[in-house]
């Protein structure tokens, strides 16, 4: 096994840090959510900066994209990726939102 090919993947390190940093963003809205003592814009605020950051964590330490140049690609991809998710979460939350001035009742 070539040194260059095991630059390519994380060290257990690497690994464990996204883990537990997985776990913290997976546990902070959790809470935020049962414990029910914030309004909600607050919790919807919360639900989404979280889950930006998991993904972004996930990104980056599971799935190893970085800014280094490979051609090109890897900083492509991970361009075309925080597009989507910026259209996934936001067209999300504009929905929701409509959904809900749409559906109050009285």
């Amino acid at each position: 096994m070539s040194s260059s090919s095991s630059d390519a993947h994380g060290s257990v390190k690497s690994y464990v840090t996204g883990l537990v940093l997985s776990l913290i963003l997976t546990v902070i809205p959790f809470a935020v959510v049962m414990t029910g003592s914030f309004s909600m814009l607050t919790t919807v605020i919360v639900i989404t900066v979280t889950a930006v950051l998991q993904i972004l964590v996930q990104l980056v330490m599971f799935m190893h994209m970085n800014t280094k140049a490979d051609e090109g690609w890897n900083l492509m991809s991970f361009v075309f990726t925080l597009t989507i998710l910026v259209l996934v979460v936001g067209g999300s939350l504009w929905i929701m939102q409509h959904l809900h001035l749409n559906m109050m009742i009285g």
